[in-house]
Parts: C-alpha cells; structure tokens; sequence
C-alpha cells in the first residue's frame, strides 16, 4: 500500500517493514532533535525498541519524499486489548513540517485500524511548552482529550502526558 499524497507535494507513505527499524529509530531522533525536550524517551529511542514493537504486532509507516524517508508514525496494540492501538513515534524532518504531512499519516494508521477493526486509537502528547499545539493538531484529526486515561508507554521520569482516543466506529 503506497500512498501518493497529493500531486502537487511529491510525498509517498508507504508501509514499514521489519528492515525498517533502525530507519524509524533514526527519523525519530533526527526529527525530534531541538524539538521535543531531552528527556523524552524518543531522543534514546533505538532500532530494538522499534522492531520490538513491530513484532509485537504493532506496524509503522515511512513517510518519504522523492523516495528519501522524511517522517515516520508508529502503532501498536494494548498489550490487555488489541483492538486498541496506541499511535507513538510520530515524526516529520523540520525542513518538510508545515504541510499537514502528520494528517496523512494519522489517515493511514486510521484505515489500517479500520482494516483491523480496530475500536480505538491513541496517542500522548507531553506537558510542556508545545501541548497546546500539539492536542491541537491532534484534535483536528479528530481525537479528544480524556483525563481518565493512562499512557502505557509513559515516561516515569516525566509528568504524566496529555492522553488523547478517538472512537472508531
């Protein structure tokens, strides 16, 4: 399943694979840099981390322009219900941000879910200088917050995130 975006921005999503690991591991650091703070899990995040979750049963998509990979999403099931996914792992190079780049991508995690028949997605977002930004980017494509709800691959040395769900019907 290769995704053309639009005609006019030449980016592709495509599936990732297990041979994808280290590449996803790599857009995430490389994305992330100066970006999110340096406690985030996602500045150490490592090829094993990322083929663990992918044979666990989770899956990811490789986000490229002009066949160069550009961005990254990931997903995987709740360890005590597969029919939820957690979305973690979202990321965009700086220098191709700025083109609803992170919609497509939550599109196709969405069908893939769909596919699966998945009845629920989420994701977290940290508390700190850019939550707003980011629920409200999340929000757009849907989702809301719930403040009853815990990460499950929360980071213990940080505040509690910003847990969002969006109900697939």
């Amino acid at each position: 399943m290769l995704e053309t975006l639009s005609e006019t921005h030449p980016y592709t999503l495509r599936p990732a694979n297990l041979e994808d690991a280290d590449l996803i591991a790599s857009l995430i650091r490389r994305a992330w840099a100066g970006t999110v703070a340096p406690e985030s899990q996602g500045h150490r995040m490592g090829g094993a981390k990322v083929l663990s979750r992918l044979e666990y049963g989770g899956g990811a998509f490789i986000l490229e322009h002009l066949g160069d990979p550009v961005g990254c999403v990931q997903f995987v099931p709740l360890e005590d219900d597969v029919y939820i996914w957690e979305i973690m792992g979202a990321a965009v190079l700086k220098e191709h941000r700025g083109n609803h780049l992170i919609d497509r991508m939550l599109e196709m995690v969405e069908v893939a879910a769909r596919r699966a028949r998945v009845s629920e997605l989420r994701l977290a977002v940290r508390q700190d200088n850019t939550t707003h930004k980011l629920v409200s980017l999340y929000e757009r494509n849907g989702f809301v917050v719930d403040k009853s709800l815990e990460y499950s691959q929360r980071n213990p040395l940080t505040v509690p995130p910003v847990v969002l769900r969006k109900v697939l019907n």
